[in-house]
Parts: structure tokens; sequence; C-alpha cells
């Protein structure tokens, strides 16, 4: 039986059904197309490492990161991502309260946005600094 493509929606982000927990998440980042499905893979593996036992969840075709302690359906988000056909936009929703602030800003104020692109190294120490802020920040209700 011949496995289904991923429905890849307008700019390259996958279509996945809504769910809760790491699955789905996993689920995603199993489909993100060329370099975007590795790169990400490692930058979750970083979140957890940052954040032990944060909340996951897969709503609106991105997988958002919570912090930990919210039940079997967190409503609560400090992080969120998309995938583009050239870069991954990951948002941090109180980005703004993040020192240094992330570099990409955003029409909605206090978000904040990183650009992951498959020809710029990820400084890893930096990501994991901006995480570790964006936990300790009260998260945005979704």
């Amino acid at each position: 039986m011949a496995v289904k493509a991923p429905v890849l929606l307008s700019g390259g982000n996958p279509q996945i059904a809504k769910g809760y927990g790491d699955a789905p998440v996993q689920s995603y980042i199993a489909v993100m197309p060329g370099w975007k499905s590795s790169m990400w893979a490692r930058l979750d593996t970083l979140i957890e490492k940052v954040v032990p036992g944060v909340a996951k969840a897969v709503k609106w075709n991105s997988p958002l990161y919570g912090p930990p302690g919210q039940g079997e359906e967190p409503t609560h988000w400090f992080l969120s991502i998309h995938c583009f056909d050239k870069y991954i936009k990951v948002a941090f929703f109180r980005g703004q309260s993040l020192n240094p602030v992330p570099p990409v800003a955003s029409k909605s104020g206090d978000t904040r946005y990183f650009h992951v692109h498959e020809d710029e190294p990820v400084d890893e120490e930096a990501f994991a600094d901006w995480v570790k802020q964006a936990a300790a920040l009260p998260a945005e209700k979704m």
C-alpha cells in the first residue's frame, strides 16, 4: 500500500489534523518539506531540553509550544512555527519582552518572529535562551 504524500498548503506548510501532545507535532515535523524537517526536529529537541515537560499541540496547521502542567488539552502557548517555501517562521508570542528581541517585527504588538533559513546556521544557544525566557512569561491563550 502506497503512503499518501502530505498535502502542502500555500507556501509549503503541511496540512496536519489538530491534535494535542507530542505525536501530532512529530507527524508535522516528519512531513515538513526538504531541509526543514531535520532542522525543526533538532530545534524541537532543544525546546524539550530547555523546557522539560513542554506542552505541545498542532492547531491551525501549526505546532504550538506551551508551558508544562496544563493537562491533556493545553490552551496557553509561548511559541509556534509555520512552514514557508524558503524558511520556517518561529513566532514568540511575547517576543517584545525577550532580551534580545527576536529580529522580525509583527503586526500584532507583542509577537516577534525569528526566521530559520536553510543557508543560515541557527545560533542554538541564543535560540534556547529565547525559548527559556518565553516559557517563563505569561503564555498566550488560544
